[in-house]
């Protein structure tokens, strides 16, 4: 088992990728067993040459999207601490080190090097990224309560622990907004460290779409909103629905009942009717959902102790 793998999830970074591979050997030159893994995602230019020459163990996941190549990295490689970093050369090898201890002595499940509260507004040359990061934060902090400071970053060091437990369902750019998520609402242990980022080279583009990526992401976020939390989500959608029926109720349906007694609107009556079932309905879901959400979260944590004894295992023998 490796003490550090280095995990670069690479399409089309053949610009930068030496540069980052070179950087990385530079930075962990005195931790002993590190190895870097380069993961080609179907690139078309000379990604994977660029990273043989300058030593990184090249490994292929063709199916596209960085969630699918993170899925692939983390089902294949064994090591006691894992950081994840871009092949783009927007984040500092240097600080590998420091995250790194923060795993292994510390013991942190994920250390999130955060570009936000540096220089990330000042070097990032595209303003609709800028705000999109920041209503990601906002919508994650309003629906978990958490304090993550970047959640979008791809610069992360992770536990054994945190990469055997977390099971990948996004295929895209999502990624690094699920894991945030699962960290947050399974009580593990999360740090924030804060980095120097730089903007890409100028003959170096960004794969994430602003606007297609970015829809992913939130509707994502609304998603595990209602996976983690199901009482809250149907129990809001159930009040809304209430309230609408209040709304159109006393005004038009028992006011004038109480002066007339007949009830001249029968269809609204009708449609109060309905919203009221299906508000207790949703209400009721929220309930068994929030139970079984509930049993998952024990399970989780006896897989995790499974986990444990597992790693103490590898490392004694």
């Amino acid at each position: 088992m490796d003490t550090l793998a280095i995990l670069i999830p690479c399409y089309n970074e053949g610009k930068t990728i030496r540069k980052v591979v070179t950087d990385c050997k530079h930075a962990t030159a005195e931790i002993a067993h590190t190895s870097i893994y380069v993961y080609d995602n179907n690139s078309t230019d000379n990604t994977t040459s660029e990273a043989t020459a300058a030593g990184a163990i090249i490994r292929h996941e063709y199916q596209q999207g960085k969630g699918n190549v993170i899925r692939r990295m983390f089902r294949d490689i064994e090591a006691r601490c894992y950081v994840m970093i871009d092949g783009d050369d927007t984040y500092p090898a240097e600080d590998i080190p420091t995250m790194v201890k923060m795993v292994l002595e510390q013991n942190t499940d994920m250390v999130v090097g955060d570009r936000l509260s540096s220089s990330y507004f000042e070097e990032n040359k595209r303003p609709f990224h800028n705000m999109g990061n920041i209503l990601v934060r906002k919508s994650i902090n309003l629906f978990f309560k958490n304090d993550i400071k970047d959640i979008m970053t791809g610069y992360r060091a992770f536990s054994y622990q945190f990469v055997k437990s977390y099971p990948v369902l996004s295929r895209g750019f999502e990624i690094e907004t699920e894991m945030s998520i699962l960290a947050i609402e399974n009580n593990m242990s999360i740090k924030n460290h804060v980095i120097e980022y730089r903007d890409r080279p100028a003959d170096s583009f960004s794969k994430l779409n602003t606007y297609s990526d970015g829809l992913k992401v939130l509707r994502r976020i609304v998603s595990l909103f209602k996976d983690y939390r199901p009482l809250q989500f149907f129990g809001l959608i159930s009040t809304l629905l209430i309230i609408i029926a209040a709304a159109l109720f006393f005004p038009n349906v028992w006011i004038p009942y109480l002066h007339t007694g007949l009830v001249p609107k029968m269809p609204t009556l009708v449609v109060c009717g309905f919203l009221l079932m299906t508000g207790i309905i949703l209400y009721s879901s929220g309930l068994i959902l929030d139970s079984i959400v509930k049993k998952e979260q024990r399970e989780f944590e006896f897989r995790l102790v499974q986990i444990k004894q597992f790693y103490n295992n590898q490392n004694r023998s």
